[in-house]
This record gives structure tokens, C-alpha cells and sequence, in this order.
């Protein structure tokens, strides 16, 4: 067992030769009854990350640890799994800044998930919600030549649901994805705001009514644990209160995007 007291230290005042811990949640069912802890010594840097100590363990230490990753810069969203309780992209988390006052740092798969191995969840249910909500946009039929015109505000009320990454961090850190699966959840909730703000979407009457009923936007407690997970500060919990504000006047929100559409192809200064 490695144990040591360790005083957090600055990025800048780390030196060549400092380590740190890492335990590491492992399970492969097709051995192992349940979970375990395994810890490891690597190697720190100040620029170390998360996800390049789980490879340095994967190449020098333990060739059989399983993890996601691809893009490396918090891009892809392969790589969220829940550190020392919280969700986060281990390649945008430094080593260094997770390490407790022993020095060691707790990596687990991401919760409320069926393990496949290790690090590696079973991510079904959550492209099952995602794509309930038809996140794809569904234009109107008179489809303009060149292009649509929307106003910068219409633009800036789409934005941060735009720059979602889908890594999941926040579907595994909704309490209600833990008590049902049937949820649809944050990430597909958030893509069905974004395309019912999107002056071009068709059916933004459709998609009101499919995320109104038992398990949809009025099942959420507004417990913000979504907007705390997210590692791109969106704010999910705001898109689906705003949901289910336009689910209560859903006629009038269907008619106001008929008469906007008529103008699409137009220069316009709209608000929203």
C-alpha cells in the first residue's frame, strides 16, 4: 500500500522525480465479483494530465487497464470518467491540481452506467434519450437557394447547446438517470432546446410534446448537478426550465415559428 503525507504543490514548484498515486477502479466481469481499488505510482510533471497518467499505467505498468480516449484536447468527450466524485475530461484535468493531501488521486468510471471494463461504460441508454429527441434539424419544406437568415440573437440563443460535446458527464451525474433510465435526460434534453430555438426547425410543436410527458423535462428535480459536471460550463438545467415554459404555451410558440419562417430568407433584426 503506498501511503505518504503529500503537500499539494503549485504547478510551478513541481520538480523532475515528484510522483503521485493513482487508484484506479478496476473490474473485468468476465474474472472479477465486484469493483476493487488498484494503486499506482507515476511519474508528475506540471503538465501532466489525468489521462496521460492512466496511459502511462496502461504502457509501463498494467497493459490490461481499459479506458476511452481519442482527441486529447476536450474535444471528443471519449475520455469523462468521475474523479475523486466528480465527473470530468481526464485529459483537460491536471494531475497535480486532483492530488488530496496524500498525494493520491481516485479515478472511476463514470457512475450510474453498466461497467463494461474498467474505465469503459455501457453508454446505450444514453444514445437511446439522445436520439428520442431527434437532435437533428428538420427544415421547413421551401428551402431557400443560398442560405437562411437568423439574427445574432437568434444565433447567441443557441450557442452554448451548440458547443455540447455529448461525453456524458452530466447524464452520470443526474440523480434521476439513477433511478431511471427511462429519463430522458440533460444531454438529450438540451439538444431538443436546441433545436426548438432554432428559427429553421419545422416541428418545434412536435418536439415540446415528446419531451412533456412523464419522463421528460417535468421529471428533472432541479438539483444542478448537470451544470457542475459539465466540462464546457453549459447550463442544462436552465434549457430545460426554459422547456418546459414553452411547453405551456406550445400552440403559440408553433404559430410564432410559422410567421418566422416566412422570413427567413430575409435580412432581420428579431429579438428572441
Amino acid at each position: 500500500m503506498l501511503n505518504f503525507i503529500f503537500k499539494r504543490k503549485t504547478p510551478e514548484a513541481i520538480q523532475q522525480g515528484d510522483k503521485a498515486v493513482v487508484r484506479v477502479q478496476r473490474f473485468n466481469p468476465d474474472v472479477d465479483e465486484k469493483p476493487y481499488m488498484q494503486e499506482f505510482e507515476v511519474p508528475m510533471s506540471p503538465e501532466t494530465t489525468l489521462l496521460d497518467a492512466l496511459q502511462y499505467i496502461k504502457t509501463e505498468l498494467d497493459g490490461s487497464l481499459t479506458f476511452r480516449k481519442s482527441c486529447r484536447h476536450a474535444i471528443c468527450g471519449s475520455c469523462a470518467m468521475n474523479v475523486n466524485g466528480s465527473n470530468k475530461l481526464v485529459c483537460h484535468t491536471p494531475l497535480s491540481k486532483s492530488l488530496d493531501h496524500h498525494g493520491r488521486v481516485t479515478i472511476k468510471p463514470l457512475p450510474y452506467l453498466p461497467i463494461i471494463k474498467d474505465m469503459v461504460v455501457d453508454r446505450t441508454s444514453f444514445w437511446k434519450q439522445y436520439l428520442r429527441v431527434k437532435p437533428w434539424l428538420v427544415p421547413p419544406d421551401d428551402i431557400p437557394e443560398k442560405e437562411f437568415r437568423m439574427s445574432p440573437e437568434e444565433v447567441e440563443a443557441l450557442h452554448n447547446a451548440e458547443t455540447c460535446i455529448m461525453c456524458g458527464a452530466c447524464y452520470s451525474a443526474c440523480s434521476v438517470v439513477g433511478m431511471t433510465k427511462e429519463y430522458i435526460g440533460p444531454h438529450a434534453l438540451l439538444k431538443s432546446f436546441l433545436r426548438v430555438m432554432d428559427p429553421r426547425d419545422s416541428i418545434p410543436g412536435e418536439r415540446l410534446a415528446d419531451v412533456s410527458d412523464t419522463d421528460g423535462v417535468y421529471r428533472c428535480h432541479t438539483i444542478f448537478n448537470c451544470i457542475d459536471a459539465c466540462p464546457k460550463g453549459l447550463n442544462p438545467t436552465q434549457a430545460i426550465e426554459t422547456l418546459r415554459k414553452l411547453a405551456q404555451k406550445r400552440e403559440a410558440w408553433e404559430a410564432a415559428r410559422r410567421e418566422r419562417q416566412k422570413h427567413l430568407t430575409e435580412p432581420t433584426d428579431v429579438k428572441v
